[in-house]
């Protein structure tokens, strides 16, 4: 084989050039990380808190919360079913309502849909990673609310000790901030349930009901009970499961833009990588015919020049995971298509994401310099001697 030093040495000299394919290589990872980090971000976002304990029942048929109904009457029935936890003798559970409000943006022109969210007591003790980091709890039964730090200070009226204006003559008084583990709730208003019913005029039923199971594994008995009594048109599932189905839509949607752009990036570099090799494969005829001649043989050369095109794009791939990872505690608010609201998360770096695209970037380079390699392997060693 060659020895690396000659190769290394022969990058140095075409180092413009080198630069230039390096730094291709590097924005197309960059894309291409950053692409499957916002993926990995919704997903944390959307699926963060979820308990195999706690089951989400909802109207048959409904994909979400805003598009589900349950009828107050059948909050009761679902209560009242065996395999439910006990506290105090009352089943650990209730119904939310989730309504969608639009509030103007700060900073942007416009306006966007936010969750707002009617909760009660039991609501709170569903959510162990809940917690208030200002302010006081809405008092139940008045026109107070708190905001989820996600959205806190992104739309007018959304900061501790604001109002907005949910219904014509009734504003809410934004007096708490909470947190919960960076889950989606943060991109939430929370207000009593009472307060929510009666500004939106939704007091015959719930959008969903919470409910803690006395064990995690008693969701299945507790589905067969619910979606076999047909009067009550309900279906269940376990927490994980609906905010895994929450996130899978917007976070394949990233996915797969993060595919396509970083294809079409991708071929730039390619061709740019495989132009640098050309042009070195022109330049360095006669160099080639001394190592032939010098007993090397065509799957040396061959090997050689690849080695160059790899360790070219290999090091834009660790460039640009390095610029994607500096990225990792950047928040973005995207509209989530699963809730038609606006959805606040950070990127997040994974295993899965740094592979992907440094793969990518190894694949780049043997793409790239495989023509180059292969041309220069065939060159004649009399031929390149006489030239």
């Amino acid at each position: 084989m060659i020895p690396y030093q000659y190769n290394l040495r022969s990058i140095w000299v075409r180092r413009v050039t080198a630069i230039i394919t390096v730094l291709g290589v590097a924005l197309v990872t960059a894309v291409l990380a950053a692409a499957l980090m916002l993926a990995a971000g919704v997903k944390k976002s959307v699926s963060v808190g979820g308990q195999d304990d706690v089951a989400i029942i909802m109207r048959a048929g409904a994909t979400g919360e805003l598009e589900s109904g349950v009828d107050e009457s059948a909050v009761g029935l679902v209560l009242s079913q065996p395999g439910l936890a006990q506290e105090n003798g009352k089943p650990i559970g209730g119904g939310e309502i989730v309504v969608v409000v639009a509030l103007d943006k700060l900073g942007a022109i416009g306006f966007s849909n936010v969750n707002m969210r009617g909760y009660s007591d039991q609501s709170l003790k569903l959510r162990p990673n809940l917690k208030l980091v200002e302010g006081a709890l809405p008092k139940p039964g008045t026109d107070e609310a708190m905001v989820g730090r996600g959205i806190l200070g992104r739309f007018k009226g959304l900061t501790l000790g604001d109002q907005i204006s949910v219904r014509k003559n009734r504003p809410l008084r934004i007096v708490g901030v909470f947190e919960d583990g960076g889950s989606g709730a943060e991109s939430e208003i929370w207000a009593d349930v009472v307060t929510v019913r009666a500004a939106f005029g939704r007091q015959s039923g719930v959008s969903v009901v919470r409910a803690r199971l006395a064990s995690a594994g008693g969701i299945e008995a507790f589905r067969a009970v619910i979606e076999s009594d047909k009067r009550l048109g309900l279906k269940v599932k376990s927490e994980p499961d609906f905010l895994a189905a929450q996130s899978e839509g917007l976070s394949k949607f990233l996915t797969i833009m993060g595919f396509i752009v970083s294809l079409f990036f991708s071929l730039g570099a390619i061709i740019g990588a495989t132009i640098t090799m050309h042009a070195a494969v022109a330049h360095r005829t006669r160099e080639i015919g001394t190592l032939r001649a010098l007993g090397f043989s065509r799957y040396a050369i061959l090997m050689g020049f690849l080695m160059e095109a790899l360790v070219m794009t290999v090091t834009g791939g660790a460039i640009g995971l390095l610029a994607a990872l500096a990225l990792s505690s950047t928040k973005i608010s995207m509209m989530n298509p699963a809730t038609w609201s606006e959805l606040v998360f950070a990127l997040a770096p994974s295993t899965q994401a740094f592979v992907t695209a440094g793969l990518f970037s190894v694949g780049m380079g043997l793409l790239g310099g495989f023509l180059p390699a292969v041309r220069a392997s065939r060159i004649s060693p009399l031929a390149a001697l006489r030239s």
